[in-house]
């Protein structure tokens, strides 16, 4: 690789590192075949590690960090002062297809500034793709970053060619976009959400190609006021209107030359894992977005417990449940037991009775669980309802656990 190109990658996969909306999940399995080059499976992927500690195994990079906009909190806005650098397409599809052959990546993850215009930006985007698909049988995972402010039949062709579309919400709420981010809009990144929605569900229904691991978001953490359970509220209006995949929560980094509108410093890292864990419990755990909320303080999560267990905890009335006789929508809600344990659970009761060593096999958060459900040979004692329990099960400061 020349100076030239190696020197443009550095600038423009680190401008990328902020976008965490880059996973996978959900691509279709498709083998490279005689005449085909990538694949979704096997084995033999060389990871890369970000900056900031993400561990990706696509090449994720911005066509360029120019910007056309000045949005406040972010690094490549047109008044920032920082370094810039612009790829061609065929620059990108080289990269891809080289990084590829030398199994550093499955795959590319592509976003950009706004250059020109939002057309010419997402039409070079796309090119990428095009050609990648077209003129080299490129079949690994390939994730565009859609403009919203884009013509609909361009981000359309975009979904011919990519596994993933998302788009970026940027902030939860549109009084924040407007004081952040004024040249966006908030009514025109939904109304291209919804689009991309209807057409993978057509797509879908009619078994053609388009965007076949469906669409996902992402939003920043910490850069307004908004709290954790409007940011709740929000995620789970965009789930249950547009279908997203994912919802990715970034938390706000703070900015070289930085506007006073911004925070002096960055959220709580913690804070950005608690979201996570509650979006995880509205999508596999069943629980509403008012349920969640239910458990905040003050609209906040607790960062010293997980959201699961501080439901829990102010819902004590409604445990210990018997495991031995509990429905699945409950257990699910039993602090420690994953969707996996309490499936097994199920199908191991048909046979027998469950003890608490057999619970302690099926997962290993038997210390959060014990106090909150009722085995063969348990019952949690009158002390494990104190007061005090959320002390003794809360993290240690430097601890980030999963349900």
């Amino acid at each position: 690789m020349d100076e030239a190109l190696a020197k443009k990658l550095r600038v423009l996969a680190d401008a990328a590192k902020y976008d965490a909306s880059c996973a996978s999940s959900g691509a279709p399995k498709r083998k490279a075949g005689k005449d085909g080059l990538g694949s979704t499976t096997g084995a033999g992927i060389c990871h890369a590690y970000t900056p900031d500690g993400r561990c990706v195994s696509l090449l994720k990079i911005l066509l360029t960090n120019y910007c056309l906009f000045d949005c406040v909190y972010c690094v490549n806005r047109r008044s920032s002062n920082v370094q810039r650098a612009r790829f061609s397409v065929d620059e990108v599809v080289t990269l891809t297809i080289e990084f590829y052959k030398r199994n550093y990546i499955e795959g590319l993850f592509l976003s950009s500034g706004i250059i020109r215009s939002p057309d010419y930006t997402m039409e070079q985007m796309t090119l990428v793709a095009k050609k990648l698909r077209r003129e080299h049988g490129f079949r690994g995972y390939i994730h565009l970053k859609s403009i919203p402010e884009a013509s609909p039949w361009l981000i359309e062709e975009a979904g011919l060619y990519a596994d993933r579309l998302s788009i970026n919400i940027e902030l939860p709420t549109d009084e924040s976009l407007n004081q952040l981010a004024p040249e966006k809009s908030g009514a025109t990144i939904q109304h291209a959400m919804g689009q991309i929605g209807e057409r993978i569900v057509e797509a879908k229904a009619e078994k053609r190609r388009f965007s076949p691991a469906g669409q996902s978001t992402q939003v920043i953490v910490g850069a307004d006021a908004t709290d954790d359970s409007a940011m709740i509220a929000k995620s789970s209006f965009l789930y249950s209107t547009f279908g997203l995949k994912r919802v990715y929560y970034s938390a706000f980094s703070p900015i070289p030359d930085a506007s006073s509108a911004l925070p002096p410093q960055a959220p709580p890292l913690k804070r950005e894992h608690r979201l996570y864990q509650a979006d995880w419990m509205i999508r596999y755990y069943k629980f509403s977005a008012q349920e969640v909320a239910d458990a905040t303080d003050g609209g906040m999560l607790a960062l010293d417990v997980d959201p699961k267990l501080a439901w829990a905890l102010k819902n004590r009335h409604l445990f210990p449940v018997d495991v031995n006789r509990a429905d699945r929508e409950m257990l699910l809600r039993v602090p420690g037991l994953g969707t996996r344990a309490v499936d097994t659970i199920l199908k191991a009761r048909r046979h027998t009775s469950l003890r608490l060593d057999d619970v302690a096999r099926l997962t290993s958060g038997l210390k959060r669980a014990r106090a909150f459900l009722i085995a063969e040979d348990f019952k949690p004692s009158a002390g494990s309802q104190r007061l005090d329990l959320r002390a003794q099960l809360a993290e240690p400061a430097q601890q980030l656990s999963l349900f």
